[in-house]
C-alpha cells in the first residue's frame, strides 16, 4: 500500500489485517500502511490490541486440543492452536543456531523440522511416524524471520493422514509440505 490513508480508514484496514494475520509485527503493518512505528503502536493502543507477543500468548493460552503423539517440547517451535485430526500453527523464530553463520540463511532441516513436528502433532493418536514428505522451499528463510507453519489435515483413514503444512513469513508462503503420516488407530470414528 503506497497512499497513506486517513486515520479512520487505516484503523479499520489494521484491524482487518491483524484479523487476517494475527502474526503481523508492527514492522510489518509499518511497511504495509506507510506510516511509523509509532503511529501503528498508537492505533493499536486505541483500538485495543495488544502487542504480537501478548497476541501469541493470548492464543497459546486458549484453550486447545494436547499433543498426544510426542511430548509439547519435542514439537519444533511453539504450538499455538491445534485441533487434533483437524489443523495447528506453531510459531518458530530464526536464532543464530538456526542459521548458516556467512549467510545468515536457515539451515533447511529447521525450516522441514518445524513443518514435519506439527504435521505429526496434529495426529489423535498415541503413536504417529512420518512415512513420507513431499516437500518444497519456496524461498530462503533469514536469521530473525519467524515462521508461522499452518497444518491441515486433508484426509485421515485407517492407519494413515495426508496432511499439508505451509509455512509463512508474513503473509508469504516459505515453505510447503505434503506429509503422509502413519499412525496405529485401528479404525477412525466419524463424528
Amino acid at each position: 500500500m503506497n497512499k497513506r490513508l486517513p486515520k479512520r480508514e487505516r484503523q479499520q484496514e489494521l484491524q482487518l489485517a491483524i484479523s487476517n494475520n494475527p502474526f503481523m509485527t508492527d514492522d510489518e503493518l509499518m511497511q504495509k500502511f506507510n506510516v511509523s512505528i509509532q503511529t501503528i503502536r498508537l492505533d493499536r493502543m486505541e483500538l485495543g490490541i495488544p502487542e504480537l507477543r501478548e497476541r501469541i500468548k493470548q492464543m497459546a493460552e486458549q484453550s486447545y486440543d494436547q499433543v498426544r503423539t510426542l511430548p509439547i517440547d519435542e514439537v519444533i517451535g511453539e504450538v499455538i492452536d491445534l485441533q487434533l485430526d483437524t489443523s495447528g500453527i506453531s510459531i518458530f523464530e530464526l536464532k543464530d543456531e538456526h542459521v548458516f553463520s556467512r549467510t545468515k540463511i536457515a539451515r533447511g532441516h529447521h525450516i522441514f523440522s518445524q513443518a514435519n513436528s506439527l504435521a505429526v502433532a496434529v495426529i489423535d493418536d498415541a503413536i504417529a511416524l512420518t512415512a513420507s514428505a513431499n516437500i518444497r522451499f519456496v524461498r530462503p528463510v533469514k536469521l530473525g524471520e519467524r515462521c508461522v507453519a499452518k497444518a491441515y489435515v486433508r484426509s485421515i483413514s485407517r492407519g494413515q493422514a495426508k496432511i499439508e503444512v505451509f509455512t509463512y513469513i508474513g503473509e508469504e508462503v516459505v515453505f510447503e509440505g505434503k506429509f503422509i503420516i502413519f499412525h496405529s488407530k485401528k479404525s477412525m470414528q466419524n463424528t
